[in-house]
């Protein structure tokens, strides 16, 4: 196997490269979260082992531009963040398995070599599209109606989320786990705001809206209320 290891702690990473070598593979090692995303993003691996908590940029979102640019490489985390949330969050930012430190040398190979036995996946879509809403994946950019919408990176996010789950109202909840990953409490307006500028952005000088407030449970995505 070509392995890309993104690894910070320069002991753990030694220990890995050796064992993997061991064992006959080839290992390419980053030390932070951009070097690794640009070796990530110009070579090609047959799986990614990568740290959650790294220098630069962190694990996860290395993993949230890999997925955006389409790249369906197999991703193991490692991380000593090992609470069910952690898990899941790392499993819908768009990992593949999830390991907690400290682990056996022997597990991680297993589920590696479980990982490159899978079939591959199917390409993530380029485009999405709601009514004369259009994102273009790979670009990350926003089209209205053939008018180019300028969006910050956390409301580019939030919209990108919404427009996977249009016609589905989306809870606050699923918003903060998968656009803010846990770090705002609950109750703040933060979403608020950001939908509010959101909508004033995709919605506003066009003819019908479809960013709607489902009043006490969240938002919807929809040409319909």
């Amino acid at each position: 196997m070509h392995i890309l290891l993104i690894e910070d702690d320069v002991q753990a990473a030694s220990y890995l490269v050796k064992g993997l070598n061991e064992c006959g593979h080839v290992i390419d090692h980053a030390l932070d979260g951009d070097d690794g995303l640009h070796m990530a993003l110009t070579s090609e691996y047959d799986v990614m082992v990568i740290d959650r908590m790294l220098p630069h940029r962190d694990g996860l979102s290395v993993i949230r531009m890999l997925r955006a640019d389409g790249n369906t490489t197999p991703i193991l985390i490692l991380s000593a963040l090992g609470e069910v949330d952690d898990r899941v969050t790392g499993l819908h930012t768009g990992g593949d398995d999830y390991l907690v430190k400290p682990y056996a040398f022997s597990e991680l190979l297993a589920r590696l070599e479980a990982l490159t036995r899978r079939p591959s996946a199917q390409p993530q879509e380029l485009k999405l599209q709601l009514a004369d809403l259009i994102i273009d994946i790979r670009k990350q950019s926003v089209m209205r109606a053939d008018k180019l919408i300028h969006l910050q990176p956390r409301e580019y996010r939030l919209l990108e989320f919404l427009m996977r789950h249009q016609d589905h109202v989306v809870t606050r909840t699923m918003l903060l786990e998968h656009v803010w990953d846990f770090y705002f409490d609950p109750q703040t307006n933060v979403i608020d705001v950001q939908i509010s500028r959101l909508r004033s952005k995709i919605d506003k000088n066009f003819g019908l809206p479809l960013l709607h407030t489902v009043r006490g449970t969240g938002y919807k995505l929809s040409e319909s209320a």
